[in-house]
Protein backbone atom coordinates (compact mmCIF):
# COMPACT_ATOMS: atom_id res chain seq x y z
CA UNK A 1 0.00 0.00 0.00
CA UNK A 2 2.50 2.65 0.88
CA UNK A 3 4.74 1.57 -2.24
CA UNK A 4 1.84 1.99 -4.54
CA UNK A 5 1.46 5.74 -2.68
CA UNK A 6 4.94 6.34 -3.09
CA UNK A 7 4.62 5.83 -6.89
CA UNK A 8 1.87 8.10 -7.48
CA UNK A 9 3.30 11.03 -5.40
CA UNK A 10 5.56 13.60 -6.84
CA UNK A 11 9.56 14.33 -5.29
CA UNK A 12 8.10 15.40 -1.96
CA UNK A 13 11.39 17.58 -2.30
CA UNK A 14 10.26 19.01 -4.83
CA UNK A 15 6.34 19.76 -3.46
CA UNK A 16 8.33 21.58 -0.91
CA UNK A 17 10.29 23.94 -2.92
CA UNK A 18 7.38 24.67 -5.06
CA UNK A 19 5.46 25.69 -2.43
CA UNK A 20 8.08 28.04 -0.97
CA UNK A 21 8.74 29.46 -4.74
CA UNK A 22 5.36 29.70 -5.26
CA UNK A 23 4.44 31.69 -1.85
CA UNK A 24 7.56 34.36 -2.55
CA UNK A 25 7.18 34.39 -6.29
CA UNK A 26 10.76 34.37 -5.89
CA UNK A 27 13.22 31.56 -6.97
CA UNK A 28 15.85 33.70 -5.31
CA UNK A 29 14.12 34.47 -2.26
CA UNK A 30 12.78 30.85 -1.71
CA UNK A 31 16.54 29.70 -2.05
CA UNK A 32 17.69 32.32 0.91
CA UNK A 33 13.94 31.16 3.21
CA UNK A 34 15.44 26.87 2.53
CA UNK A 35 19.31 27.76 2.88
CA UNK A 36 19.90 26.27 -0.79
CA UNK A 37 21.37 27.46 -3.73
CA UNK A 38 19.17 29.18 -6.57
CA UNK A 39 20.17 26.51 -9.06
CA UNK A 40 18.50 23.96 -6.58
CA UNK A 41 15.53 25.67 -6.35
CA UNK A 42 15.58 26.10 -10.38
CA UNK A 43 16.30 22.10 -10.53
CA UNK A 44 13.51 20.78 -8.12
CA UNK A 45 10.81 22.72 -9.68
CA UNK A 46 12.08 21.42 -13.59
CA UNK A 47 11.98 18.32 -12.21
CA UNK A 48 8.55 18.49 -10.63
CA UNK A 49 7.36 19.92 -14.12
CA UNK A 50 8.45 16.90 -16.04
CA UNK A 51 6.99 14.79 -13.79
CA UNK A 52 3.77 16.16 -13.82
CA UNK A 53 4.01 17.19 -17.69
CA UNK A 54 3.36 20.77 -17.43
CA UNK A 55 4.55 24.46 -16.99
CA UNK A 56 4.17 26.35 -13.37
CA UNK A 57 5.85 29.07 -13.72
CA UNK A 58 6.86 31.24 -16.17
CA UNK A 59 9.31 34.49 -16.10
CA UNK A 60 7.64 38.18 -16.02
CA UNK A 61 10.43 40.42 -16.21
CA UNK A 62 12.68 39.78 -13.77
CA UNK A 63 10.11 37.78 -11.31
CA UNK A 64 8.31 34.69 -11.92
CA UNK A 65 4.38 34.27 -11.68
CA UNK A 66 2.41 31.07 -11.41
CA UNK A 67 0.93 29.72 -14.48
CA UNK A 68 -2.46 28.80 -14.25
CA UNK A 69 -1.57 25.23 -14.13
CA UNK A 70 0.62 26.49 -11.31
CA UNK A 71 -2.40 28.14 -9.59
CA UNK A 72 -4.68 25.00 -9.52
CA UNK A 73 -2.08 22.47 -8.26
CA UNK A 74 -0.70 25.28 -5.54
CA UNK A 75 -3.99 25.19 -3.63
CA UNK A 76 -4.28 21.68 -3.40
CA UNK A 77 -0.55 21.40 -2.46
CA UNK A 78 -0.63 24.13 0.52
CA UNK A 79 -3.67 22.28 2.28
CA UNK A 80 -1.60 19.16 2.14
CA UNK A 81 1.01 21.08 4.13
CA UNK A 82 -1.51 22.31 6.07
CA UNK A 83 -2.92 18.98 7.39
CA UNK A 84 0.73 17.72 7.52
CA UNK A 85 1.65 20.35 10.09
CA UNK A 86 -1.95 19.85 12.18
CA UNK A 87 -1.04 16.31 12.16
CA UNK A 88 2.42 16.91 13.58
CA UNK A 89 1.73 19.29 16.20
CA UNK A 90 -1.21 17.04 17.58
CA UNK A 91 1.30 13.86 17.91
CA UNK A 92 3.92 16.24 18.86
CA UNK A 93 1.28 17.46 21.83
CA UNK A 94 -0.23 13.88 22.13
CA UNK A 95 3.63 12.84 23.20
CA UNK A 96 4.63 16.10 25.48
CA UNK A 97 1.18 15.93 26.94
CA UNK A 98 -2.00 13.84 27.30
CA UNK A 99 -2.80 11.14 29.39
CA UNK A 100 0.14 8.90 30.68
CA UNK A 101 -0.43 5.37 31.55
CA UNK A 102 1.48 3.83 34.68
CA UNK A 103 1.08 0.22 35.32
CA UNK A 104 2.09 -0.63 38.89
CA UNK A 105 1.63 -2.86 42.05
CA UNK A 106 -1.62 -2.07 43.90
CA UNK A 107 0.37 -1.63 47.18
CA UNK A 108 3.16 0.77 45.58
CA UNK A 109 0.24 2.63 44.21
CA UNK A 110 -0.89 3.07 47.43
CA UNK A 111 1.38 3.41 49.83
CA UNK A 112 3.76 5.23 48.22
CA UNK A 113 3.40 6.61 44.42
CA UNK A 114 -0.20 7.89 44.85
CA UNK A 115 0.54 9.87 47.67
CA UNK A 116 3.05 11.62 45.61
CA UNK A 117 1.56 12.65 42.52
CA UNK A 118 0.26 15.43 43.68
CA UNK A 119 3.65 17.29 43.27
CA UNK A 120 3.71 15.96 39.40
CA UNK A 121 0.48 17.56 38.90
CA UNK A 122 1.74 20.70 40.16
CA UNK A 123 4.92 20.64 37.85
CA UNK A 124 3.27 19.02 34.63
CA UNK A 125 -0.27 19.98 35.16
CA UNK A 126 -0.78 19.44 30.99
CA UNK A 127 -0.03 15.47 31.57
CA UNK A 128 -2.71 13.17 33.27
CA UNK A 129 -1.51 10.15 34.80
CA UNK A 130 -3.46 6.89 34.82
CA UNK A 131 -2.31 3.96 37.35
CA UNK A 132 -2.94 0.74 36.20
CA UNK A 133 -2.60 -1.34 39.41
CA UNK A 134 -1.91 -4.82 38.83
CA UNK A 135 0.57 -7.38 40.27
CA UNK A 136 1.05 -9.05 36.45
CA UNK A 137 4.13 -8.04 34.66
CA UNK A 138 3.57 -5.64 31.58
CA UNK A 139 3.36 -6.38 28.23
CA UNK A 140 3.67 -3.22 26.80
CA UNK A 141 3.29 -4.80 22.85
CA UNK A 142 -0.49 -5.60 23.65
CA UNK A 143 -1.31 -3.03 26.14
CA UNK A 144 -1.82 0.67 26.37
CA UNK A 145 0.93 1.21 29.06
CA UNK A 146 3.35 3.83 28.62
CA UNK A 147 5.78 2.76 31.68
CA UNK A 148 5.36 0.66 34.18
CA UNK A 149 7.17 0.44 38.09
CA UNK A 150 7.63 -3.34 39.37
CA UNK A 151 9.31 -4.67 42.19
CA UNK A 152 12.52 -7.66 41.17
CA UNK A 153 15.88 -8.24 40.07
CA UNK A 154 15.64 -5.93 37.07
CA UNK A 155 16.64 -8.85 34.83
CA UNK A 156 13.33 -8.38 32.56
CA UNK A 157 14.28 -9.13 28.86
CA UNK A 158 13.11 -6.20 25.65
CA UNK A 159 12.54 -3.58 27.88
CA UNK A 160 14.31 -0.28 29.17
CA UNK A 161 15.17 -0.68 33.17
CA UNK A 162 16.46 1.49 35.51
CA UNK A 163 16.52 1.38 39.04
CA UNK A 164 14.72 3.67 41.60
CA UNK A 165 14.53 1.92 44.93
CA UNK A 166 16.20 -0.91 46.96
CA UNK A 167 14.38 -2.96 48.88
CA UNK A 168 14.80 -3.32 52.62
CA UNK A 169 12.82 -4.80 55.06
CA UNK A 170 11.97 -4.10 58.89
CA UNK A 171 9.22 -4.31 61.53
CA UNK A 172 6.95 -1.90 62.01
CA UNK A 173 3.52 -1.44 64.33
CA UNK A 174 1.17 1.81 65.51
CA UNK A 175 2.00 3.71 68.19
CA UNK A 176 -1.06 2.26 69.58
CA UNK A 177 0.29 -1.44 69.74
CA UNK A 178 3.16 -0.42 71.93
CA UNK A 179 0.58 1.55 74.46
CA UNK A 180 -1.73 -1.22 74.51
CA UNK A 181 -0.21 -4.63 73.51
CA UNK A 182 2.65 -6.66 74.73
CA UNK A 183 5.86 -5.42 75.55
CA UNK A 184 7.89 -4.89 72.36
CA UNK A 185 11.49 -3.94 73.29
CA UNK A 186 13.87 -6.39 71.62
CA UNK A 187 12.69 -9.38 68.80
CA UNK A 188 12.39 -12.22 71.38
CA UNK A 189 9.09 -10.01 72.37
CA UNK A 190 7.71 -10.83 68.87
CA UNK A 191 6.88 -14.38 70.53
CA UNK A 192 3.61 -12.39 72.53
CA UNK A 193 2.36 -10.83 69.03
CA UNK A 194 0.86 -11.41 65.81
CA UNK A 195 2.94 -11.41 63.00
CA UNK A 196 1.26 -9.78 59.64
CA UNK A 197 2.71 -11.06 56.41
CA UNK A 198 2.29 -10.55 52.82
CA UNK A 199 1.69 -14.36 51.74
CA UNK A 200 2.92 -13.10 47.88
CA UNK A 201 6.41 -12.30 48.85
CA UNK A 202 8.82 -14.28 47.18
CA UNK A 203 10.94 -15.15 50.07
CA UNK A 204 10.25 -15.54 54.20
CA UNK A 205 11.18 -12.03 54.85
CA UNK A 206 10.20 -12.25 58.25
CA UNK A 207 12.59 -15.86 58.86
CA UNK A 208 15.57 -13.55 57.15
CA UNK A 209 14.85 -10.37 59.12
CA UNK A 210 14.72 -12.68 62.36
CA UNK A 211 18.49 -14.29 61.10
CA UNK A 212 19.62 -11.06 60.44
CA UNK A 213 18.77 -9.76 64.04
CA UNK A 214 20.07 -12.94 65.90
CA UNK A 215 16.87 -14.23 66.76
CA UNK A 216 16.27 -17.06 64.43
CA UNK A 217 13.64 -20.00 65.39
CA UNK A 218 11.41 -17.54 67.07
CA UNK A 219 7.46 -17.96 66.83
CA UNK A 220 4.64 -15.74 66.41
CA UNK A 221 1.85 -15.80 68.77
CA UNK A 222 -0.33 -15.75 65.40
CA UNK A 223 0.04 -14.85 62.03
CA UNK A 224 -2.30 -13.20 59.86
CA UNK A 225 -1.88 -12.92 55.87
CA UNK A 226 -2.82 -10.57 52.92
CA UNK A 227 -1.86 -10.67 49.43
CA UNK A 228 -1.45 -6.89 49.09
CA UNK A 229 1.02 -5.27 51.41
CA UNK A 230 -1.08 -2.48 51.07
CA UNK A 231 -3.49 -4.29 53.31
CA UNK A 232 -1.40 -5.89 55.72
CA UNK A 233 0.26 -2.11 56.74
CA UNK A 234 -3.62 -1.07 56.85
CA UNK A 235 -3.71 -3.94 59.49
CA UNK A 236 -0.71 -2.87 61.27
CA UNK A 237 -2.10 1.07 61.15
CA UNK A 238 -5.06 -0.56 62.78
CA UNK A 239 -3.30 -1.96 65.81
CA UNK A 240 -3.88 -5.68 64.90
CA UNK A 241 -0.13 -6.77 64.64
CA UNK A 242 3.44 -6.11 63.55
CA UNK A 243 4.24 -6.02 60.10
CA UNK A 244 7.21 -6.52 57.93
CA UNK A 245 7.27 -4.04 55.79
CA UNK A 246 9.64 -2.80 52.66
CA UNK A 247 10.91 0.80 53.36
CA UNK A 248 8.96 2.69 50.47
CA UNK A 249 5.74 1.50 51.28
CA UNK A 250 6.05 3.01 54.77
CA UNK A 251 8.32 6.02 54.15
CA UNK A 252 5.01 8.50 54.59
CA UNK A 253 3.50 6.40 57.61
CA UNK A 254 6.54 6.61 59.17
CA UNK A 255 7.01 10.71 58.95
CA UNK A 256 3.52 10.90 59.67
CA UNK A 257 3.60 8.49 62.88
CA UNK A 258 1.25 6.27 61.83
CA UNK A 259 3.39 3.60 62.14
CA UNK A 260 6.59 3.51 64.07
CA UNK A 261 10.02 1.17 64.34
CA UNK A 262 9.42 -0.85 67.86
CA UNK A 263 12.80 -2.67 66.81
CA UNK A 264 16.36 -2.06 65.16
CA UNK A 265 17.66 -4.10 62.41
CA UNK A 266 16.87 -4.29 58.73
CA UNK A 267 17.53 -7.22 55.78
CA UNK A 268 18.64 -5.88 52.56
CA UNK A 269 17.17 -8.05 49.59
CA UNK A 270 18.46 -8.79 46.14
CA UNK A 271 15.13 -7.14 44.85
CA UNK A 272 14.83 -3.34 44.27
CA UNK A 273 11.98 -1.48 42.54
CA UNK A 274 12.69 -0.53 38.71
CA UNK A 275 10.90 1.86 36.28
CA UNK A 276 10.19 -0.34 33.43
CA UNK A 277 9.34 0.65 29.30
CA UNK A 278 9.42 -0.27 25.88
CA UNK A 279 12.28 0.34 23.82
CA UNK A 280 12.37 3.99 23.34
CA UNK A 281 10.12 5.23 25.87
CA UNK A 282 12.15 6.97 28.09
CA UNK A 283 13.31 9.37 24.98
CA UNK A 284 9.37 10.49 24.67
CA UNK A 285 8.60 13.88 26.50
CA UNK A 286 5.85 13.07 28.70
CA UNK A 287 7.49 9.46 30.12
CA UNK A 288 11.34 11.59 30.31
CA UNK A 289 9.20 14.39 32.23
CA UNK A 290 7.82 11.43 34.68
CA UNK A 291 11.42 9.44 35.11
CA UNK A 292 13.11 12.77 36.02
CA UNK A 293 10.07 13.19 38.61
CA UNK A 294 9.98 9.75 40.00
CA UNK A 295 14.27 9.66 40.35
CA UNK A 296 13.50 12.97 42.67
CA UNK A 297 10.74 11.32 44.72
CA UNK A 298 12.75 7.90 44.99
CA UNK A 299 16.12 9.87 46.29
CA UNK A 300 13.90 11.70 48.35
CA UNK A 301 12.21 8.88 50.20
CA UNK A 302 16.12 7.63 50.49
CA UNK A 303 16.78 10.71 51.94
CA UNK A 304 14.11 10.67 54.96
CA UNK A 305 14.90 7.00 55.77
CA UNK A 306 18.25 7.46 56.30
CA UNK A 307 17.56 10.38 58.54
CA UNK A 308 14.57 8.91 60.19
Amino acid sequence: MYQDMAERLPPLKSIHYFAVAARLLSFSKAAEELNVTHSAISHQIKALEAWLGVKLFRRANRQVILTDAGQIYLKPVLEAFERLGDASRHLKRREQSGPLTVSTTPSLAAKWLVPHLRTFHVEHPDIDVRISATERLTEFEREDVDVAIRSGRGNWTGVTVEKLLEEDFFPVCSPALLQNGPPLREPQDLARHTWLIDYDWPQDMWGRWLEAVGAGGIKPQRTLSFNHSALMLQAATDGIGVALSAGVLVADDLASKRLVKPLKGSVATDLAYYLVGPSGAFERPKVLAFRDWLRREAAETVRQASSG
